[in-house]
């Protein structure tokens, strides 16, 4: 059978976060590109994830027109609790830093930059590809080839550059050979159960519990949905948890006098294993790698869209600069220049953990040190400041 070829200028392997702002923005600069998505389109805008969008990260997608739908509906947050000896306590964000976090999931916004990318913009966007693999990278003419499972017929895309988005399970991070890479990575040891419930929030914000049965989470997702975690043993099973268990722990670890969890029915149950990592540099040859292709935070403190847009950003305008004006610093810089805020979000996702789990550590030194931070964190105005402007994102670009 024939191999069908054809050529761009960037192929942008993965349509998440990263590669879809990666693509828009490429094709508002007049840089051609193809992105190939291992998931059909309705699977891409209907899987639910992650959706806390850092206030300098949303700016950034109003810069280039593609945050109409998310800042006219995405709830606004400036303030969490903490929830622990029976007690609330809270922390204002916005006051102290001026900025708030846009509540608005990630598959909201994937649906959106999909319809900007290919039915405003008409770019070229590929689903469900099979075998998508990687040549010639380190050569000034690399190609990417997959499968199309319609007609089983092998396609290869030569291009200039290739952009690697498709997330922690994809291809693109296996195609740089080990000794060329330093994979960084930190195993917490802990599982958590997310659970997407029918319910309306039972507060306005993010609620953390501390508690010594564990650590457990409540997020308003919008009126009608509400987001929980609870954490549990690594490589826990999801079924372990019946409807009666689940809410049994989440008003043992998160109800306080006055403020009661609201129950509903439990539409999603998985279980989450906490680690991170990172690949250092983030480039190789030809390829440059974006979000959790390049790096993986745990949900602990909502980092891991807001770095994938970060990627986005500094990829789509280094690659434009070097493919439309010939200027490769920004290339040449761009794993530096990502990995400055990768480090920032890791050590306040390490500090933050455990702080979060520090009631469960089998370690009572440890215990009592995670409780120091969390009174002083709660004490102190300065502290608290500093732990807000990472909280939210607050950092030099």
């Amino acid at each position: 059978m024939t191999t069908v070829t054809t050529r761009t200028q960037v192929v942008v392997i993965g349509a998440g976060p990263a590669g879809l702002s990666t693509a828009n923005l490429l094709r508002q600069r007049g840089v051609d590109c193809v992105v190939l998505e291992a998931r059909s389109r309705e699977f891409i805008e209907r899987h639910p994830r992650a959706g806390f969008l850092e206030e300098w990260a949303v700016r950034e997608l109003e810069r280039y027109g593609l945050a109409g739908r998310l800042l006219r509906q995405a709830g606004r947050h400036g303030s969490f609790e903490f929830r622990f000896d029976a007690r609330r306590h809270h922390i204002h964000y916005a006051q102290l830093t001026g900025q708030h976090h846009f509540v608005y999931p990630q598959q909201e916004l994937v649906t959106d930059l999909v319809a900007h990318y290919a039915d405003v913009l008409g770019g070229d966007i590929r689903f469900e590809v099979d075998d998508v693999r990687l040549h010639d990278l380190t050569t000034d003419r690399p190609f990417v080839t997959y499968t199309d499972p319609d007609t089983g017929r092998l396609h290869r895309v030569e291009c200039a550059y290739i952009a690697g988005c498709d997330g922690a399970r994809g291809v693109c991070r296996r195609h740089i050979p080990a000794q060329e890479s330093v994979f960084a990575s930190r195993d917490y040891g802990i599982g958590w159960l997310a659970l997407l419930v029918e319910a309306p929030p039972s507060a306005e914000g993010v609620v953390f519990g501390i508690h010594p049965r564990g650590f457990a989470a409540h997020m308003a997702r919008t009126p009608r949905i509400t987001r929980f975690y609870l954490q549990c043993p690594s490589g826990d099973d999801a079924a372990n948890w019946s409807h009666e268990r689940v809410w049994r722990e989440l008003h043992t670890r998160l109800a306080v006098p006055g403020a009661p969890i609201t129950e509903g029915r439990i539409v999603e149950r998985q279980v989450l294993d906490m680690h991170n990592y990172v690949v250092e540099p983030m480039s190789y040859g030809r390829l440059h790698l974006a979000g959790d292709s390049a790096h993986l935070v745990a949900p602990i403190g909502a980092k891991g869209m807001n770095l994938a847009l970060h990627d986005a950003f500094a990829l789509s305008s280094a690659l434009t600069a070097r493919l439309r004006d010939g200027d490769g610093a920004g290339l040449a810089g761009y794993s530096a220049r990502c990995l400055r805020r990768v480090w920032q979000y890791q050590e306040f996702s390490q500090w933050f953990a455990d702080v979060l789990h520090g009631a469960t550590d089998p370690d009572p030194f440890q215990a009592r040190i995670a409780e120091a931070r969390l009174r002083r964190l709660l004490d102190s105005p300065a502290a608290a400041t500093a732990f807000c402007e990472l909280y939210i994102g607050r950092l030099a670009r």
